[in-house]
């Protein structure tokens, strides 16, 4: 794996984020005056942009989305960032990818600045050779542009073992968009079969089967 660049996603790859995410989303949305109970659908918004959700599922017209982004954080970065949990094994791939002299790197919607946050709570930013996620004012919130902006820190590496890795559709595109190898982890948030239907390279169904796909 010493040649190896490997970009993961975060929330429904590295760590299960869905309690905070979705108290987050709860608590949005109740300062807005609206209610959101169902279990699926809020589970199914764990991956995609903040703007993606609110804008498209809720406040469709003008700048109401921004407001419920900013009472999203106002909940999150106070205790929705901890509702959180490392998946079993994940610090075992990322250490061995790591041991071997791979380069890993993050490739999130999530903001950049959160996402280092949590990445030291559970110590393992050390192995990360770049984090890159969103900006905090919504821009740079495209798995096209995050994937890319990770390949420019890493020096557009030309290799044929760069690889991709998340639980929902955008990342595997983000992934084929820019001819990475994509691996698509089905332990995450991905509703039934979007994964399947997204053709990544390899399907896995535990962290440790990851390692198996380099």
């Amino acid at each position: 794996m010493k040649n190896h660049f490997v970009l993961f996603d975060l929330d429904g790859t590295i760590t299960d984020s869905s309690l905070g995410i979705i108290n987050s989303i709860q608590y949005a949305l109740n300062k807005m005056g609206l209610e959101e109970n169902d279990n699926d659908r809020l589970r199914s918004y764990v991956g995609p942009s903040l703007k993606q959700t609110f804008l498209s599922n809720y406040f469709p017209e003008g700048d109401a989305y921004l407001q419920a982004i900013k009472y999203y954080r106002e909940y999150y970065a106070e205790q929705g960032i901890f509702e959180n949990k490392l998946y079993e094994g994940i610090e075992d791939v990322l250490e061995t990818v790591h041991n071997a002299g791979g380069k890993i790197a993050l490739a999130t919607a999530k903001p950049t600045y959160f996402a280092k946050i949590i990445l030291k709570y559970f110590g393992i930013y050390d192995v990360f050779d770049t984090v890159v996620g969103s900006h905090l004012e919504g821009t740079r919130s495209s798995k096209n542009e995050i994937i890319f902006e990770v390949l420019d820190q890493l020096g557009l590496p030309q290799s044929d073992s760069i690889f991709m890795i998340g639980d929902r559709e955008y990342d595997i595109f983000g992934g084929q968009h820019h001819n990475l190898k994509t691996i698509g982890v089905e332990y995450g948030y991905g509703p039934k079969g979007e994964l399947l239907n997204a053709k990544p390279d390899y399907l896995v169904n535990s962290t440790k089967e990851i390692l198996s796909c380099f």
